[in-house]
């Protein structure tokens, strides 16, 4: 049996389904069909843009985002599609808290959905630390659908990781 490292936490009925997706050499196909395409944001400057817009519309009351950009030092052994972090720092008597959002560089080149998954997901950080059920609400209402996006990323990289 293969072991589908990105969809353990998920029921066995649907990583039998994967397996099967697998065996049939069919779910590259199944995830051009639902996916197809690339995003255009390539650069640092239009992700932070990007990410600007989603907090603009739905989280307008979210502290400010300080900086936002793709990381070629994330990778997928750490578990990190994205980082959210604050950074504080004293400056003359005040304390300063700068908001980052780090993005998996291998983002680039995915398509259009699982990058806007990745920043809605970070995004909720800032009002909702932990993975808890304020925290998808706020997810699926900045993106319809929030869950079966999440999983079909995790079958993207699954497939992601037999091409290599």
């Amino acid at each position: 049996m293969t072991v589908l490292k990105y969809l353990q936490a998920y029921p066995e009925r649907l990583q039998d389904q994967v397996r099967q997706l697998i065996a049939e050499g069919r779910l590259g196909d199944y995830l051009d069909q639902r996916y197809s395409g690339r995003h255009d944001v390539q650069s640092d400057k239009a992700l932070y843009s990007y990410a600007l817009d989603l907090k603009q519309q739905y989280m307008r009351n979210a502290p400010a985002i300080d900086k936002v950009l793709f990381d070629n030092r994330l990778d997928l052994t750490h578990r990190a599609l994205g980082l959210h972090t604050t950074v504080s720092r004293v400056q003359g008597g005040k304390l300063k808290a700068n908001k980052e959002i780090r993005i998996a560089s291998l983002f680039k080149d995915a398509a259009p959905d699982f990058l806007k998954m990745i920043v809605v997901h970070e995004l909720a950080h800032f009002k909702e630390s932990d993975h808890n059920k304020a925290f998808y609400k706020l997810c699926e209402h900045m993106l319809p659908g929030y869950h079966q996006i999440e999983f079909d990323l995790r079958v993207y990289l699954t497939w992601r990781d037999m091409q290599a």
